[in-house]
C-alpha cells in the first residue's frame, strides 16, 4: 500500500506481477585459439566475419591453420567468433644479422627522441611508416592542454600492407590529457609509445649504431656533392664511397627487419601457461569473454611433426568446455589417413589418441581436403573444426540447437574433396564408437553425417550420447543460470518458489511450443517443481532453494527402416 494516506481520496500503487522474462543465450559463439599473423595476444577479442578477422589478425597464413579455420566457420554460416592469439618468442640468434641481434616479438621504431613499437608481435610492424610533423600546432592547443607549443606535435602511422593509416594531432610526452603513450594504448591498432617489453632492446641498441651509418652516408653524399661542384673530373672515390655507405646502411636497416619474427609453431605451454587460468592466458584467455558455446583449437604444431594438436591440450580444453556450459569440437588426429586407422587409433587401449571421452565433446573425421590459395590452389589437408562450427550455427539458425546438425542439409560449403572417402559399411564401423563422419553423398556433395558425443559409443549408453540433447542441456542450463540471477537474497518462501515456476515454465513452455521437446502436450514435453518438497526448512535455514527442471528431449533418427512386404491382390467373388 501507499507509503503514507494522509488525505481523503483515491490514491493509485503499481504492484509487480512477478514476470521476469528468461531469455534463451546464444548457441554458437564459436571460439578459437591458435596463431595469428598480427593482433593481440592472450586477448579475447570478437570478429563478426572474416573481414573483421583479416583486419585484425592478418590474412591467411602457411604457418597457421587458424586462419583458414575461422574462414571456413564464416563460409558455412557462422556469424559470431571469438579469436585468441598466442604467440611463442624465438630466443636463438639471427645469423649474419648486422648488428647482431636475437629475434624479438615486436618492431621498434625511432623519430627524433620518440620511440615507438608495434603494437603486438609479428613481423608485419615491419611495414609500418612512421612520421612526426608539427604543421597546425597552435597557441590554444598548447594553452588548453596546460603545457608548452614546443612539446607538441602529430604523428601519421600507415601500414604499408593494408594501405590503413592512423594520425593523432596535438600530442605530447609529458602529463598532460593527450598524453601520447595513452592515447595511442587507447585508440590505435598499430603501434604504441615507449612500450618495448623484455626482450626488444637488441633492436633499440642498434639505434645508434644505424644513426652513426646514416650519419656517414650523409657525409659522403655531402663529400660528392662538394667535389661536383669544385669540378673535380675524377669522382669515381667518392661514388664508391657513397655507394658503400648506402650498402652499409641498407644491411643494417634489413637485419632490423629480419630481427622482428613472427613466433615458433606453438606449444602445450603456451595453451596451458604457468597460472594461466588466474592471469587468463592461453586457453583461459577465454575467460575474458561472457559467453562461447563452441571451441576449436585448429592444428598448431609444425608441419613435419606427426601430432599437430596434443592430447594434454584437447584434454584441458575438454574439461575447461564442461566448465563453461560449452562444446568442444575435435578434429581426428592427424595419422588417421583411413578408417583403419581411425578405428584402432581411437579404441587403442594402450594410447589415448584423442585426449577425451567427454560428453560436451565431439570428434569428426575424416579432414578436408582444400585448394590452398596461397600455394597456387594445390590441394592441401586441413582441419574440419570451422567447417562443422559453421554447419552448427547454420543449423542453430534455422531449425534450432534441438536439431542435430548432420544431414542431407548440413553440407560443407567452399569443401570439394575429403581427405579419406567412405563407404556406408566403413562408416558403420566407426559410427558406433562414437566417432562422427564427414561423408561425400550424390546429389548433396559433402556433408556431416553423424551427431555423437564422445559418449557417444554404443557400449557406454550414456544418456547424453548425441550431440543435439548434449547442447539443448547446456542451452537450458546456461540460460536459467542467467535468468534467475534475480532470486538471489530473495525471500526464500511460497511467493519466491511460485515467481520461479512462472517464470521458468514460461521459458520452457516457449522451447515446448518451438519444438525443442518430445511429447503433445506440455505434460509430456518438460516439469518444473520449485515448492517445499524440493525445498525442504532444512534447505531454507542453508540459504538454498531447490529448482527441478526436467524435459524430454528430441533424439535424431539416426537409423531410418524402411519395410517393405508384398501382399496378395484382390480377388473379386
Amino acid at each position: 500500500m501507499p507509503a503514507a494516506l494522509t488525505h481523503p481520496g483515491v490514491y493509485v500503487e503499481e504492484i509487480p506481477s512477478g514476470v521476469r522474462t528468461i531469455t534463451g543465450v546464444s548457441t554458437s559463439i564459436t571460439a578459437f585459439i591458435g596463431r595469428a599473423t598480427r593482433g593481440p595476444v592472450n586477448k579475447a577479442t570478437v570478429v563478426n566475419g572474416f573481414g573483421d578477422f583479416e583486419t585484425r589478425f592478418g590474412s591467411l597464413s602457411n604457418d597457421s591453420a587458424l586462419g583458414f579455420a575461422v574462414r571456413d566457420f564464416f563460409l558455412n554460416g557462422g556469424s559470431q567468433a571469438v579469436i585468441v592469439r598466442l604467440y611463442r618468442a624465438e630466443t636463438a640468434n639471427i645469423p649474419n644479422s648486422n648488428p647482431p641481434a636475437p629475434p624479438v616479438a615486436k618492431r621498434t621504431f625511432s623519430v627524433g627522441d620518440l620511440d615507438f613499437i608495434a603494437a603486438s608481435e609479428g613481423r608485419w610492424g615491419n611495414g609500418l611508416r612512421v612520421a612526426v610533423d608539427l604543421d597546425n600546432i597552435t597557441d590554444a592547443a598548447a594553452l588548453t592542454l596546460g603545457v608548452a607549443k614546443s612539446a607538441l606535435f602529430n604523428l601519421s602511422v600507415r601500414d604499408a600492407a593494408t594501405g590503413r593509416s592512423e594520425r593523432y594531432l596535438n600530442l605530447t610526452a609529458i602529463e598532460s590529457p593527450r598524453r601520447v603513450d595513452r592515447v595511442l594504448a587507447e585508440g590505435s591498432t598499430l603501434i604504441r609509445y615507449d612500450g618495448a617489453p623484455e626482450g626488444t632492446e637488441s633492436i633499440a641498441a642498434g639505434k645508434d649504431a644505424l644513426s652513426a651509418l646514416e650519419d656517414t652516408l650523409a657525409a659522403k653524399k655531402k663529400a660528392l656533392s662538394d667535389a661536383r661542384n669544385a669540378g673535380q673530373p675524377d669522382l669515381s672515390d667518392e661514388i664508391a664511397d657513397v655507394a658503400t655507405a648506402q650498402t652499409a646502411l641498407d644491411d643494417a636497416l634489413n637485419a632490423a627487419a629480419k630481427a622482428v619474427s613472427d613466433g615458433l609453431p606453438l606449444a602445450v605451454g603456451d595453451f596451458l601457461p604457468a597460472n594461466g587460468e588466474s592471469e587468463k592466458k592461453g586457453l583461459y584467455a577465454l575467460e575474458q569473454t561472457d559467453l562461447f558455446n563452441l571451441l576449436c583449437i585448429p592444428p598448431y604444431r609444425g608441419s613435419n611433426d606427426t601430432v599437430d594438436v596434443d592430447v594434454g591440450v584437447i584434454s584441458a580444453a575438454a574439461a575447461y568446455c564442461e566448465k563453461r556450459r560449452a562444446m568442444l569440437l575435435v578434429d581426428a588426429p592427424k595419422p588417421w589417413t583411413s578408417k583403419d586407422k581411425a578405428r584402432e587409433g581411437f579404441t587403442d587401449a594402450d594410447n589415448d589418441n584423442v585426449g577425451t571421452r567427454s560428453r560436451n565433446a565431439a570428434l569428426f573425421f575424416p579432414r578436408l581436403s582444400l585448394p590452398n590459395p596461397l600455394r597456387d590452389n594445390q590441394y592441401e589437408t586441413f582441419a574440419a573444426c570451422g567447417a562443422v562450427a559453421g554447419v552448427f550455427a547454420r543449423t542453430d539458425a534455422t531449425r534450432g540447437v534441438w536439431k542435430a546438425p548432420a544431414g542431407l542439409d548440413a553440407t560443407l560449403v567452399g569443401v570439394p574433396k575429403l581427405s579419406v572417402p567412405l563407404t556406408d559399411a566403413e562408416n558403420g564401423e566407426l559410427n558406433p564408437h562414437g566417432i562422427n563422419c564427414l561423408r561425400a553423398l550424390p546429389a548433396s556433395g559433402r556433408v556431416v553425417w553423424g551427431s555423437r558425443t564422445l559418449r557417444g559409443s554404443d557400449q557406454l549408453a550414456d544418456e547424453y550420447k548425441y550431440v543435439p540433447v548434449r547442447r539443448t542441456a547446456l542451452f537450458i542450463e546456461e540460460s536459467l543460470y542467467r535468468g534467475l540471477q534475480w532470486a538471489v537474497f530473495e525471500p526464500n518462501d511460497e511467493p519466491l518458489w511460485a515467481q520461479i515456476r512462472l517464470n521458468v515454465g514460461a521459458f520452457m513452455h516457449n522451447l515446448f511450443r518451438q519444438g525443442a521437446f518430445q511429447g503433445s502436450s506440455p505434460r509430456d514435453a518438460y516439469f518444473v517443481r520449485c515448492d517445499k518438497e524440493t525445498t525442504t526448512q532444512n534447505d531454507i535455514n542453508l540459504g538454498i532453494v531447490n529448482v527441478v527442471v526436467g524435459f524430454a528431449p528430441l533424439k535424431p533418427a539416426e537409423f531410418v527402416v524402411l519395410k517393405l512386404q508384398q501382399i496378395a491382390g484382390q480377388i473379386d467373388v
